[in-house]
């Protein structure tokens, strides 16, 4: 074709009608449908955006909390900062681009400091029920620094793409929650000849996973190696939730505490501290005392502490959240058409032992299994409609050798 015959292939106009002519194989294309073509690609790409994001259904901080009360005794202060993160998580992710504005909201990341069975990963469970985002949860203690036997950093990555099906803008808004963080702690501040590789380096392997940058995965995790496929993760909206006992904290926290009292001009009414719970005076400077790197710490601002349980917390949790232990023996007695009940006295007895054993709320489920087991196995083999459980029952199968197993198990 000569160029006077040349025109273009989407609206026809002749060359000479054009600015500029676009060839193609065997097309042509105009300036003017190119500028067009643009306009209607940038529409649909906002309008895919905006369908996304517009997915999210935005909760309220006190809904949030409402919701988590159904699940989880106590624990009011961190149940509403979690509530409040999660939220200003939302509204991050509902936000339009903000590059272009002067004010830029940052990611909240958390750590939940609390002791064993006291609940930290149940409200990061809980959580995960009424999220409309990929939720994953992965234990810190099998992470080594890369070229280490053990998992790479970025396999937290290849867990967060597998809750979200492999769809990475979904898995580029998600949460996760990264268990016993305090086992990567550093194990001490002399140099070593030996190298720390599942402490200090897996803690700087996290920096930037944590602040946001752009990583390649390995889809279905596992080990990196050259010819393998990867999948680039951008980490910049993704909300990072820490959570670990801290086992020995508290003597730091008492250690500062009881410094900080010392002197002709200290006040007893106001340095007056609670023993039982130091946690609640925990601050970032604690966990930099522990074994935590200040880079890491500063990328977690947000920081909030479990209560220990107590005697009338833990005989809430036996009967009061939704999926309470009682009210899942209940459903499991019902399905056999057996009436099963557990009077006061015999819950009392569940809750002293659990104290007096230190199990915690883990241990609830264990007495409550070494109680009710015998009947479990009988009762579906007989015609008993109904099945009671008294005090003296409970302790006739309650042994002390059966407890001491316990608490060795716990």
């Amino acid at each position: 074709m000569s160029k006077e015959g040349m025109e273009c292939s989407f609206c026809g106009r002749k060359k000479e009608e054009t600015n500029l002519l676009i060839a193609g194989v065997d097309a042509h294309i105009c300036d003017s449908c190119v500028s067009q073509a643009y306009g209607i690609l940038s529409e649909e790409i906002e309008e895919e955006s905006t369908s996304k994001n517009s997915d999210l259904v935005v909760k309220k901080p006190r809904e949030i909390k409402e919701f988590l009360d159904q699940y989880i005794i106590g624990q009011d202060q961190t149940k509403k900062t979690m509530a409040v993160a999660v939220y200003n998580h939302y509204k991050r992710l509902t936000q339009p681009d903000t590059s272009s504005e002067e004010v830029e909201i940052e990611k909240s990341n958390m750590v939940l400091v609390g002791d064993t069975g006291t609940g930290k990963t149940l409200i990061a469970k809980t959580i995960a029920k009424m999220l409309n985002v990929p939720f994953s949860i992965v234990d810190a203690t099998v992470l080594t620094q890369a070229g280490y036997v053990g998992e790479d950093v970025e396999s937290i990555l290849s867990r967060l793409l597998q809750a979200a099906d492999y769809d990475v803008e979904s898995a580029e808004r998600g949460i996760v929650f990264i268990d016993e963080i305090d086992k990567i702690a550093r194990k001490g501040d002399n140099p070593s000849i030996t190298r720390d590789v599942s402490g200090e380096g897996v803690q700087q392997a996290l920096l930037k996973l944590l602040e946001g940058t752009v990583v390649n995965v390995a889809p279905k995790g596992g080990r990196k190696h050259p010819d393998q496929k990867f999948i680039e993760v951008n980490t910049k909206n993704i909300l990072f939730i820490a959570g670990g006992a801290f086992a020995g904290i508290q003597r730091n926290i008492s250690k500062r505490l009881n410094r900080q009292a010392v002197g002709f001009g200290a006040s007893l009414s106001e340095d007056r501290v609670d023993d039982k719970n130091l946690l609640q005076y925990i601050i970032p400077t604690d966990l930099k005392n522990f074994g935590l790197i200040p880079e890491i710490i500063g990328r977690l601002p947000v920081l909030s502490y479990m209560n220990p349980l107590d005697a009338t917390a833990l005989r809430a949790i036996l009967t009061e959240p939704k999926n309470s232990l009682i009210k899942q023996y209940t459903k499991l007695f019902q399905m056999d058409g057996i009436e099963f009940t557990v009077d006061e006295e015999a819950l009392n007895y569940i809750v002293e032992k659990a104290i007096e054993y230190k199990l915690g709320a883990r241990g609830l489920r264990s007495l409550c299994e070494a109680i009710f087991t015998d009947a479990m196995f009988d009762m579906p083999s007989t015609d008993e409609t109904s099945f009671e459980v008294t005090r003296a029952y409970a302790e006739s199968k309650l042994s002390s050798t059966m407890l001491k197993q316990l608490k060795q198990a716990s």
